[in-house]
């Protein structure tokens, strides 16, 4: 009857390690595929930017240090990402990605000082590409987190953490804003006077 009770109580056991390995396996995979979804999102804004910046560099000579910030910005994320390994290189990754994101936001600020280049279709077209990408690598940034802080969670708690040596389980960065500018709270002033 005791080796009935002690064998019914290692088969529990053994399954119970079972099933928390393969969570935590499946875990780490859905955070690597949250992690590629961004890297696809941030290869198409890659492949976005040489194409405006071709339909602006005509009418902006004198803005030359603008769009060499962004084409150097570019080719510096787009060297990273090749060179980081997955989710491990996050911070080098992000760090890229938000000097290219605030050099696109100059380029962006320069353009709308042209009121030639706005009314150009290829320029428009081009500008709606970016945002809906943009929101395409912040909608995956999301993604990303919520499944990277979920795994991160799942290896931590007690008794998953038992079993997190045998998974090879390491904790998964997560995307941050490391720009002080986008972390700024906009002013807003509704109070209709005039600016002095």
């Amino acid at each position: 009857m005791g080796s009935v009770i002690l064998l019914i109580l290692v088969a529990v056991i053994v399954i119970w390690m079972i099933g928390a390995y393969n969570g935590l396996i499946s875990l780490k995979n859905q955070t690597l595929n949250a992690f590629k979804q961004i890297d696809v999102q941030l290869k198409r804004r890659h492949d976005l930017i040489p194409n405006l910046v071709n339909a602006v560099k005509g009418a902006m000579d004198f803005e030359k240090s603008t769009l060499e910030a962004v084409i150097q910005a570019r080719n510096q994320a787009v060297k990273i990402s090749a060179g980081a390994a997955g989710p491990e290189g996050m911070k080098q990754i992000s760090q890229a990605e938000n000097a290219l994101s605030g050099a696109l936001s100059r380029l962006m600020v320069v353009v709308e000082q042209y009121p030639q280049l706005k009314a150009t279709g290829n320029i428009g077209q081009l500008q709606e590409e970016l945002t809906s990408t943009e929101n395409r690598i912040a909608f995956a940034r999301q993604l990303y987190n919520d499944t990277a802080t979920q795994y991160n969670t799942k290896q931590q708690q007690f008794p998953t953490t038992l079993v997190a040596g045998l998974a090879k389980a390491q904790t998964a960065e997560l995307w941050e804003t490391e720009d002080q500018a986008e972390r700024a709270v906009p002013q807003v002033d509704l109070s209709m006077k005039p600016k002095a």
